[in-house]
């Protein structure tokens, strides 16, 4: 999608911190952290929602992804949450998970 912020982080036609990458999949600190880390893993092709994605092979893949980010930032051992907003509640309509870990948190969420 030629607007989508994340395709272009994809494409690599917007600069981002990559921490991970594969063929299928990227991660990047996110500009605007809410945990000392905050990482974004995303599909690099573009699914503007996940209620729109029907590939439960990506889905879990996407998830599988994310885990290894979390190894990679040595997160697993203290812990960490992983998000997943759809429909309005997301920022940027281009499906990803938030990877936030390097403190504690509560819940239900605030």
């Amino acid at each position: 999608m030629s607007d989508c912020v994340f395709c272009k982080i994809g494409s690599r036609e917007i600069p981002a911190m990559v921490v991970y990458e594969n063929d299928e999949f990227m991660a990047f600190r996110d500009i605007a952290p809410k945990a000392p880390s905050h990482t974004i893993v995303m599909p690099k092709k573009h699914y503007s929602v996940v209620h729109e994605c029907s590939d439960e092979g990506l889905l879990g893949r996407l998830l599988l992804a994310t885990t290894e980010v979390a190894k990679r930032e040595q997160l697993t051992a203290s812990g960490y949450r992983i998000v997943l907003n759809g429909g309005e509640s997301q920022a940027i309509h281009h499906l990803h998970l938030h990877l936030l870990g390097g403190r504690s948190f509560s819940w239900p969420p605030g």
